[in-house]
């Protein structure tokens, strides 16, 4: 029991120090609201984007259902373009994984929106899409 108690305060501890978050006093409760910041930072390096593939991803994505579950800077069901740009670097190594999950859908990565397949689109088209998001810069 010891061990148990001793992991979960370790845990608990963990997760309190690794949080930024800001609290708001209300009827004597502590309100813990998360920091936008606060989510996981994909490492790696920048390298420069093809200009016409952006603007045709931006054309693409105009055209597409995106922004029934995106926006450009603010949360919606998922999670805003900017801070997609945000998480990830903006490299082919990227461009390419969220392309398929754009054309696959998934969930889990921004918590439990989940993200519907999009298997008429291809890899190229996909690709040029994720190229506009990772080009944002807010």
């Amino acid at each position: 029991m010891g061990l148990r108690y001793t992991i979960t305060f370790l845990i608990g501890l963990g997760i309190l120090f690794s949080c930024q978050s800001s609290k708001k006093e209300a009827d004597g409760l502590e309100e813990v609201k998360a920091s936008k910041d606060e989510f996981f930072i994909v490492p790696g390096e920048d390298e420069l984007l093809d200009s016409l593939r952006v603007k045709s991803g931006k054309v693409l994505i105009s055209y597409s259902d995106c922004f029934e579950c995106h926006k450009l800077d603010q949360d919606a069901t998922g999670p805003s373009f900017s801070d997609i740009a945000r998480r990830y670097p903006s490299n082919q190594t990227y461009v390419e994984f969220l392309a398929r999950k754009v054309i696959s859908g998934g969930s889990g990565t921004w918590g439990t929106p989940v993200m519907r397949a999009h298997p008429s689109l291809s890899q190229n088209d996909a690709e040029k899409m994720v190229t506009y998001i990772l080009s944002l810069d807010f």
